[in-house]
């Protein structure tokens, strides 16, 4: 049985947080960046590291590791962010997303694709678009439009609006 909505072999970025390995479709990313100094915008959740200048645009930096419950992402050699188009009530926004290290592009066909895990009605995986498998090892595929709610999304795009302001 495969994951809801994936029907067809799809290629995916993979990156780390910690020793979990995560993906994303890469149609959702647009680049990939060295880590590069963050400008810390005040009175924002923790886990809005700050803003980026991506070529003369402010783009919002968002550490995943502490949306997900995680330790702060540590900089180091391999420490990266991920630039990626999130669709939220019709408005498409770009974010950066703090990881660890990016590994490689990856296909994924339909059958190597679990559904997400069903954790009870307290623990929210709606998330989550499937499990890889691949080489014996999980991949959690991330529908990154749905790691955000429409409330953090907002206070994303309103960070990156004050700051070129």
């Amino acid at each position: 049985m495969n994951a809801t909505g994936i029907t067809e072999t799809t290629q995916y970025l993979t990156f780390r947080l910690g020793d979990e390995v995560f993906a994303l479709d890469i149609s959702k990313v647009r680049e990939v960046l060295d880590f590069t100094s963050i400008t810390k915008v005040p009175r924002t959740p923790e886990f809005m590291r700050g803003v980026i200048n991506l070529r003369g645009n402010v783009v919002p930096v968002v550490d995943m590791r502490l949306k997900f419950g995680m330790t702060k992402t540590e900089n180091t050699v391999n420490t990266c962010i991920i630039i990626v188009e999130i669709y939220l009530d019709g408005e498409t926004t770009i974010l950066g997303a703090l990881s660890d290290s990016v590994q490689e592009v990856i296909d994924l066909e339909p059958g190597q694709i679990e559904p997400a895990p069903k954790i009870g009605t307290r623990l929210r995986t709606e998330f989550i678009k499937g499990m890889g498998k691949r080489d014996g090892q999980f991949i959690i595929i991330l529908d990154i439009d749905k790691v955000f709610s429409a409330d953090e999304l907002s206070i994303v795009k309103d960070t990156g609006e004050q700051a070129s302001a």
